[in-house]
């Protein structure tokens, strides 16, 4: 396909394309929509920015055209799931913005916010509802929406939603599905767990695969910078002020960590905003309407909360932490170099337990990435031998003990506190960008956390009972 008008879409939907500016498919729109339109299920392996979501919504909204039906109270035509808020209003806004000639109803039903106004949204149904598992699933229970009219599902970014948990939330609302619809599902990657979910979803799927997860973009410049770990802060705040920056994406690891690089970025003078899960939803929203308007240039993420970033303009995407996991990176340096345009992906590396990682990242991409060494001769980080490169047979993992947040030169890691609540006893990771437990019992962790764990040391250790007979010392 040279041109979206090959299509044969609705007029109304040939129309909205051409003021959105949307001339050449993309390799999954060009392999997808055919398919799709047929009304045969399809299983997409791309990663993000590929323009996944036209893919599926330009074929849905021409289907939905071709048999109007008005939906029945509290039911939905069209159910779309996804990971985050972020994403989910993004899936929404394209939605909206494809078929804005035609007058079609729809909802977002997503965590972070109260669900009554979400509740009286499709009160008198909604063809399209765009939602993340975790309140869709509320929205059922309560008896507020019910899933027997779906007549297409969407999931994207399933590997995603299998990182945070939710893939039990995903079998029980397609336990609620009807058998007969048509599924379109997209994931960045194919893990067993995420290959077992489409099987038992899908019926004789199409497979789509373009951009392997394991290439990196070509126009993207990446670079290694090897520092100490207290020396973080100061070198990412000397990068953005000497690198021609438009819009800077930095990643961090934990919550905590992106409002403390904020926090350090501001100090520096440069005006940098937060956003994760611990943020309200109004503050995300307020925050990604500035960056995307270029009111804030550099936007502090972690993972999960950046899943639904897709702005334009961004020129340098920063791994303040580097991730665990060597596909999260391959998406991460993939929100740069859009469109055509050039980027810049940089790392900082400290200590041997990120050394781990990046040999796992270079094992997947098949490219050693140049290094820089700004570590200050004599320390600790300093005397780390530097990963040593074989043909085949990769240098073993070696994994460092995690410095305390507080004291990023410590050697020890983080001390336990034994006494209060709150979250000091669960990872982050543990909870979701909605707030729900991925774990059975993760509240009840929460509840009890370290104090639990330090009753039970005190009890392993009772008070040792003096012996009669002993003679005294004197």
């Amino acid at each position: 396909m040279t041109s979206f008008q090959d299509f044969g879409l609705a007029d109304p939907i040939s129309r909205a394309l051409k003021e959105e500016n949307y001339l050449t498919p993309t390799p999954i729109q060009a392999q997808t929509i055919p398919l799709a339109l047929t009304g045969r299920d399809v299983v997409g392996i791309a990663q993000t920015g590929t323009g996944k979501t036209a893919a599926f919504a330009l074929p849905i909204l021409h289907r939905l055209l071709e048999h109007r039906v008005r939906p029945q109270p509290k039911t939905c035509r069209v159910l779309v799931l996804s990971p985050t808020r972020e994403l989910s209003g993004q899936i929404l806004d394209s939605f909206n913005a494809y078929g804005r000639h035609i007058r079609l109803s729809s909802a977002l039903a997503i965590g972070g916010v109260p669900m009554g106004r979400q509740v009286r949204s499709v009160m008198q149904g909604v063809e399209i509802m765009v939602a993340t598992p975790g309140r869709l699933l509320d929205m059922v229970q309560s008896n507020a929406l019910k899933l027997n009219s779906v007549e297409f599902l969407v999931l994207d970014e399933a590997d995603r939603m299998l990182d945070m948990g939710f893939i039990n939330d995903i079998r029980k609302i397609v336990a609620k599905l009807p058998i007969k619809r048509q599924t379109l599902f997209f994931s960045a990657t194919m893990p067993k767990d995420i290959a077992d979910l489409a099987e038992s979803m899908l019926r004789d799927p199409a497979r789509v695969a373009v951009t392997p997860v394991s290439s990196t973009a070509e126009r993207v410049e990446q670079r290694i910078i090897q520092v100490d770990f207290t020396a973080k802060p100061a070198i990412l705040a000397q990068l953005l002020k000497q690198e021609p920056v438009n819009r800077a994406l930095v990643f961090t690891r934990t919550k905590h960590g992106a409002d403390k690089v904020v926090k350090g970025l501001v100090k520096a003078g440069i005006p940098a905003e937060a956003i994760h899960g611990n943020k309200s939803q109004n503050h995300r929203e307020r925050t990604l309407v500035a960056f995307r308007n270029g009111d804030i240039r550099t936007l502090v993420a972690t993972d999960i909360a950046a899943r639904g970033i897709d702005v334009d303009g961004i020129t340098h995407v920063v791994n303040f932490d580097l991730p665990n996991v060597p596909e999260t990176y391959v998406h991460r340096i993939g929100r740069t170099a859009r469109a055509g345009a050039d980027g810049v992906a940089i790392s900082l590396i400290a200590g041997a337990e990120e050394m781990g990682y990046l040999r796992d990242i270079e094992r997947l991409i098949r490219v050693s990435l140049p290094r820089e060494d700004r570590r200050t001769p004599g320390s600790r980080d300093a005397a780390a031998p530097a990963p040593q490169h074989r043909a085949g047979r990769p240098a073993p993992r070696v994994h460092a003990a995690r410095p305390n947040e507080n004291s990023p030169g410590s050697s020890k890691g983080p001390r336990r506190r034994r006494r209060g609540g709150g979250n000091h006893g669960v990872p982050q990771a543990n909870r979701h960008e909605s707030g729900r437990p991925q774990g059975g019992k993760a509240d009840g962790m929460k509840a009890d956390g370290i104090q639990g764990v330090a009753f039970l040391h005190r009890e392993s250790r009772p008070a040792r009972k003096p012996n009669r007979n002993q003679r005294p010392q004197h």
